[in-house]
């Protein structure tokens, strides 16, 4: 499994078999779009359709299964929803082997039955801009304690290449309050199962593409 990160809260993670992207709104914030054709295409809440012709669009909760991939979409409140709404997707995916979860711009305030629904969790994706768009690093860091991942990727922090509708926090500021140290910087994370053997939750920072 390779995972990429493209800005804001667009990731693609691939196999030998499959594409995913997640949330790739990237032209609403001045990048350009990596979605390609035959892609399956993942969104946590509302979005503009993809030119490219892909195989799936994901933005609803469910159980989703395609190309050996076992996809769980879970309800949850968004960062800016009211009490008791639930807006955002959060999801629970499992590719080669590896369980990731990629929660987006939800509120820091997971119940039990969502807790539940994503399980053991290996890799989690997790924003740390802040400012009432999305978590900040205090909120990430509750997300995180709860679910004990094997591996932390930051995303959604301030970047001068991306026009954001709110301002976002630095890494750097994000990384103080998060609590970890980030054990490196790559331009592409390759993992195997065998590779999250660690019982400590680590941090890894991937370089956007």
């Amino acid at each position: 499994m390779e995972i990429k990160y493209c800005g804001a809260n667009c990731f693609v993670i691939t196999s030998k078999k499959v594409r995913l992207v997640f949330d790739d709104n990237l032209s609403e914030v001045g990048l350009k779009t990596v979605t390609k054709n035959g892609d399956i295409v993942i969104y946590g809440a509302l979005h503009k359709e993809p030119v490219a012709e892909t195989l799936l669009i994901i933005d609803q909760p469910g159980e989703y299964e395609v190309s050996n991939v076992s996809v769980n979409g879970i309800a949850t409140r968004s960062a800016m929803d009211e009490a008791e709404k639930t807006s955002a997707t959060m999801y629970k995916l499992i590719i080669d082997g590896i369980q990731v979860a990629v929660v987006g711009h939800i509120y820091p305030e997971l119940n039990d039955s969502q807790l539940e629904a994503l399980g053991t969790v290996d890799v989690l994706l997790i924003p740390v801009g802040g400012n009432g768009y999305t978590l900040d690093p205090i909120g990430a860091q509750k997300i995180i304690k709860k679910i004990a991942p094997k591996l932390v990727i930051p995303s959604h922090y301030a970047d001068n290449a991306i026009k954001y509708e709110v301002p976002q926090k630095t890494l750097e500021e994000a990384l103080k309050d998060l609590e970890l140290e980030p054990r490196g910087s790559v331009a592409e994370l390759k993992l195997k199962a065998s590779d999250l053997l660690n019982e400590d939750t680590q941090l890894t920072i991937i370089e956007r593409q």
